[in-house]
C-alpha cells in the first residue's frame, strides 16, 4: 500500500474510533435521568481527542500520548483546529478521569448534552477538513 493510502487508512481508524466513542455517548444520554452522565462525558472527550489525533495524523504530525485536549489542540496547525475556547478545552480534558472517580461529583444531565453537543460540533468541523478518501475509507482489517 503506498505511503498515502497507508496514512488515509490509518486516519480512518481513529475517525471510526471516534465515532464509536460520540455513538456511545449519544445513546447512553437517551436513558434521562438514568443516564450515568461521567460515562457519557468520557466518551465525549475520547471522541474529540481521537478526532484531533486524527489530524494529527493524516498531518504526519507526531503527538504524545497525552488526554490534554489543549495540548493535543496546540499541535495542529491553525487552519486544522476546531473552534474550541481554552474553557471548552479544559472540561474537555477533565472528563478523561475527573468524573469517573469518586470525589469528583456528579455531572448534571443538562452538562452531559452540552457535552455531546460540543463533541458533535467538533466532529462537524473536523469532518469538513478531512479528504473524501478518508471518511469513504474502510479500516486497514477490513482491507
Amino acid at each position: 500500500m503506498p505511503k498515502r493510502d497507508e496514512i488515509h487508512a490509518v486516519t480512518a481508524e481513529w475517525v471510526k474510533k471516534a465515532e464509536n466513542d460520540l455513538t456511545a455517548a449519544s445513546h447512553t444520554l437517551t436513558l434521562g435521568e438514568k443516564c450515568p452522565t461521567d460515562t457519557v462525558c468520557f466518551h465525549v472527550q475520547q471522541s474529540v481527542e481521537k478526532y484531533l489525533k486524527a489530524v494529527l495524523v493524516l498531518e504526519e504530525i507526531p503527538f504524545p500520548k497525552t488526554h490534554d485536549i489543549e495540548e493535543i489542540v496546540l499541535l495542529l496547525p491553525l487552519p486544522l483546529r476546531p473552534t474550541l475556547t481554552k474553557d471548552e478545552q479544559g472540561f474537555l480534558t477533565e472528563y478523561a478521569t475527573g468524573p469517573r472517580y469518586p470525589g469528583w461529583g456528579e455531572v448534571s444531565l443538562t452538562e452531559a448534552r452540552r457535552a455531546v453537543a460540543l463533541a458533535r460540533r467538533v466532529r462537524k468541523e473536523i469532518r469538513a477538513k478531512l479528504p473524501n478518501q478518508v471518511l469513504r475509507r474502510r479500516s486497514v482489517k477490513e482491507e
